[in-house]
């Protein structure tokens, strides 16, 4: 999916608060959970992002607040230099994207330069009962992708297919996103186990504010 090529040229097409919305807060882990195509554009993404940040990372969304044709709003992520999105990602030590994508086959695909990272959230996921793999298309390997612009130079993308979106609330439009499952819950809570862990070897997991970080993201 292709809309506009840049931020500013977005802003010359569309209305902020009208057609679009960013909300954002810096958590205190170092690490950043974002949702670049939130709200209309790729439903259930910023539900997301917003859970599995809680309290304790920083949360960004970019809310497409179209009554129709939210797609145009999407700017790959390659591309996608609005300039609070681009600070936060340059202020985190590293970020998580969170996507949806139209596949069905697979719960979760994962992307992203940090390997290591990838292999802590599969197996989690896994654990938890979501079937998981790489996407053939939305890898999240280049350098300028947002999830690899945080100060270690490699992230995490997660891309959540349609088929888990729709079951992850009551329905996918904005009024049913009010309402999660089970299956959103169990969701996050698997992605929270992964950055808490994260977060505690980012700072040695001695100070005792990070050991109640561990307790926060359960």
């Amino acid at each position: 999916m292709e809309g506009y090529q840049s931020f500013q040229q977005l802003v010359d097409h569309e209305v902020s608060g009208r057609d679009f919305g960013i909300e954002w807060r810096v958590g205190r882990s170092g690490l950043a959970v974002m949702a670049l195509h939130g709200g209309g554009i790729e439903p259930g993404t910023s539900e997301v992002a917003r859970e599995v940040s809680k309290d304790a990372h920083t949360f960004y969304h970019f809310d497409g607040l179209k009554r129709k044709n939210n797609a145009s709003l999407h700017i790959t992520s390659t591309r996608f230099d609005e300039p609070v999105a681009q600070s936060l990602a340059a202020q985190s030590h590293k970020v998580v994207t969170v996507h949806g994508c139209i596949d069905g086959s697979i719960d979760v695909y994962l992307g992203g330069l940090d390997f290591s990272l990838r292999a802590d959230c599969a197996k989690e996921l896994r654990n938890a009962g979501f079937s998981v793999g790489d996407h053939p298309t939305f890898q999240g390997m280049q350098k300028d992708n947002v999830c690899n612009r945080g100060q270690a130079g490699m992230g995490l993308q997660l891309e959540l297919s349609s088929e888990l979106r729709r079951r992850l609330f009551v329905s996918l439009d904005r009024q049913g996103r009010r309402y999660p499952t089970p299956l959103f819950h169990a969701l996050a809570k698997a992605l929270r186990r992964v950055l808490a862990q994260q977060a505690l070897r980012l700072h040695g997991g001695t100070p005792s504010e990070y050991q109640a970080l561990r307790v926060l993201t359960k």
